[in-house]
């Protein structure tokens, strides 16, 4: 690790994490931004580092993660690896994700999408250059396939299996999944560990007690309010999860989804 420098990219438009992974022989990208400006400043950070792209990965299924890439990695030749749960998922909804997405965000929309086209087995390595990510299959949890690359068993490249400092999406139903997975993680990784997450700042294993509260929380609020009118249900979910979490950063995700969380309850 210590010829290995990990640069992090905040998209403006949207705060959502890409990361560089500078090697001596290269670099790796991981997850490519949503908006066409918060990819282009991926690129110039790219760029400005002046070496070979040695490959792109994608963490999951959500197109805040992947939507950028073409742009990002506009007139390079750069393999794009996923686990074959995260690659299918993509392919499978992005014309529902352009449907919704891209009326939300406009001219910032990337129109060309690329997906990944290289396949990784969960449990294996793959090796790019001088570097070595090995990756776990973590199943729906934040999204409907999500996975978890580690660059040495202390760095781990987590995607949107935790927040950091924001809320969060849960749209996808996932929950008791989720949780399920981020206890085994807590268990089974160093107490030293950095997590790169995909929205915040990096942080140390707290973050994962925090988001499996944060989820928790999430359920249970909507839990209660499942008898309430949807306008009052949404409401009062809101008002529970800004005391949990009294930031706006990202919160319209997790306004989103409350109903759809609640209509996957109600229909048991």
């Amino acid at each position: 690790m210590s010829q290995i420098k990990i640069h992090r990219v905040e998209g403006s438009v949207m705060p959502v994490n890409s990361y560089l992974v500078e090697s001596k022989s290269g670099v790796v990208v991981i997850d490519g931004m949503l908006t066409l400006t918060d990819a282009r400043a991926a690129r110039r950070a790219l760029d400005q580092l002046g070496k070979p792209v040695l490959g792109g990965i994608v963490t999951h299924a959500h197109p805040d993660h992947y939507a950028g890439f073409a742009e990002l990695l506009r007139g390079l030749d750069v393999p794009l690896f996923a686990t074959a749960a995260v690659a299918q998922a993509i392919q499978r909804d992005d014309a529902i994700k352009n449907a919704i997405v891209g009326p939300m965000i406009g001219e910032e929309w990337p129109q060309q999408r690329v997906f990944p086209d290289h396949e990784v087995t969960p449990g294996t390595d793959i090796v790019l250059g001088d570097v070595r990510f090995e990756v776990e299959d973590a199943g729906g949890a934040e999204s409907p396939a999500d996975s978890l690359w580690r660059l040495d068993e202390r760095t781990l490249f987590v995607g949107d299996l935790v927040y950091s400092g924001m809320h969060a999406y849960l749209a996808d139903g996932y929950a008791a999944e989720w949780l399920s997975y981020l206890g085994k993680l807590a268990q089974s990784i160093p107490a030293d560990s950095t997590l790169y997450v995909g929205h915040g700042a990096p942080g140390g294993v707290g973050l994962l007690m925090a988001q499996k509260r944060y989820v928790s929380t999430f359920v249970a609020a909507v839990e209660r309010s499942l008898m309430r009118p949807e306008s009052e249900r949404t409401a009062a979910v809101v008002a529970e999860m800004k005391q949990l979490l009294p930031t706006d950063a990202l919160a319209f995700l997790m306004e989103l989804s409350v109903e759809p969380f609640a209509a996957k309850l109600l229909r048991g």
